[in-house]
Parts: structure tokens; C-alpha cells; sequence
């Protein structure tokens, strides 16, 4: 996996705020081997399409309506980053750290989450149809009204929140439960064979495993 940028990329629309785009700007015109730190800077309705961003460091940053398409983002971590609206389609978030990030009603059809950490994460009504996230960690993931429509796990931790909006078709795979789904004002906790039915009757096809015994 390379790291850096690639010599002729710059991005399409740099972000607004004059320290962040200055920022970019530094690191863009160093071509510096390491990924950009853009920790705590406002990277709002910026372009960054087919950036290579490899073991960039976005904690805390702002992306709210930002476009990461086909984005390279291996080994970054964005802990806490705020990626309200984003557009990550198709984007590379292998191994990346989302830990308590925001993606509410982002967009990362197609994405690659294969290792990525999502603990504490507001994905509430985003979207993930046909994202990889095998071997992912979703640990206290809000997915109220997400889209997880042909998406596929793979011996996933899933203890995640969903409602009746969460839509689970084609969804394949395995996971460990249990989940807690949002009923009006009641939640209720399922797993096992239960939660099997729960998501395959929403037309997925997820094999629910037995938690591994300990050691």
C-alpha cells in the first residue's frame, strides 16, 4: 500500500476555512511521504475525490458534506471526525479508526471498511449498500435508518442499534450479535437464532454465530 499522494492529484475543491486549505496546500506542495495531519481542521464541502490520504491523522476533523470518492484512506484515523453528509463512495477506509466519528446520513456505498474500527459511531440514515466490512469492529453503532443493502460481513462483532427503517436487504455474511432494535419508545435486545429470523425475513441472508467461548 503506498502512501503519500499521487504527483498530479490536488483536489477539486479545497475546503473553505483558510487554515485548512493552507494546510492542504503545505503538504501537497511537499509531496511528503506520510499522510496529511488535518487533525481538528474544517475539511467541510471540500472535494478531496481519489486523494490518497494512507496514515493521515483527521481526528476531531470536520467533513460535513465533504466528497471522498474512490478517497484512499488505509490506516488513517479519523477518531471523533465529524463525516455528517460525506460522500465515501467506493472509498478505501481499511483499518481506519472511526471510533466515535459522526456519519450521519454520509454516503459510502461500495465502500472498503475490511478491519475498521466503529465504536460509538452515528451512522444514523447513512448509507452502505455494498460495503465491505468484514472483520470490522461495530461495537454501539447507531444504524437507525442506515442502509445496509447488499453490504457483507464476516464474523463481525454487530452490536449495533437499528429501527424498522434499517434496511438489511441482501445483506450476507456472519455476525455475532446481539443487536437492540428501536421499536417507538421501547428497544429490546435480540440475538442468537432470533436475530437470524429478525434479518433474514428483511430479506438478508446473515448466519448469526455463537459467542466464542472464552479463554
Amino acid at each position: 500500500m503506498s502512501s503519500g499522494t499521487h504527483d498530479d492529484w490536488v483536489p477539486r475543491r479545497f475546503p473553505s476555512s483558510v487554515e485548512a486549505s493552507a494546510r492542504l496546500r503545505d503538504w501537497l506542495l511537499e509531496r511528503k511521504v506520510g499522510g496529511l495531519d488535518a487533525g481538528g481542521l474544517d475539511l467541510s464541502d471540500s472535494d478531496l475525490s481519489g486523494g490518497n490520504f494512507t496514515e493521515s491523522w483527521l481526528g476531531g476533523a470536520i467533513l460535513t458534506n465533504a466528497k471522498l470518492v474512490n478517497a484512499e484512506l488505509y490506516r488513517s484515523d479519523a477518531e471523533g471526525a465529524d463525516f455528517s453528509g460525506a460522500d465515501l463512495t467506493h472509498a478505501s477506509l481499511v483499518r481506519v479508526n472511526l471510533d466515535d466519528a459522526i456519519l450521519r446520513n454520509a454516503i459510502l456505498d461500495g465502500a472498503n471498511l475490511v478491519g475498521a474500527s466503529l465504536y460509538g459511531v452515528d451512522a444514523t440514515g447513512a448509507s452502505l449498500r455494498g460495503a465491505a466490512l468484514m472483520g470490522s469492529s461495530l461495537l454501539h453503532v447507531n444504524f437507525r435508518g442506515a442502509d445496509l443493502s447488499n453490504a457483507t460481513v464476516e464474523e463481525n462483532t454487530f452490536k449495533v442499534r437499528v429501527d424498522e427503517t434499517t434496511v438489511f436487504e441482501g445483506l450476507c455474511g456472519t455476525v455475532f450479535g446481539p443487536i437492540t432494535i428501536t421499536a417507538g419508545d421501547e428497544e429490546y435486545a435480540l440475538g442468537g437464532p432470533q436475530l437470524e429470523d429478525w434479518i433474514n425475513t428483511r430479506g438478508g441472508a446473515v448466519r448469526v454465530l455463537a459467542p466464542k467461548p472464552r479463554s
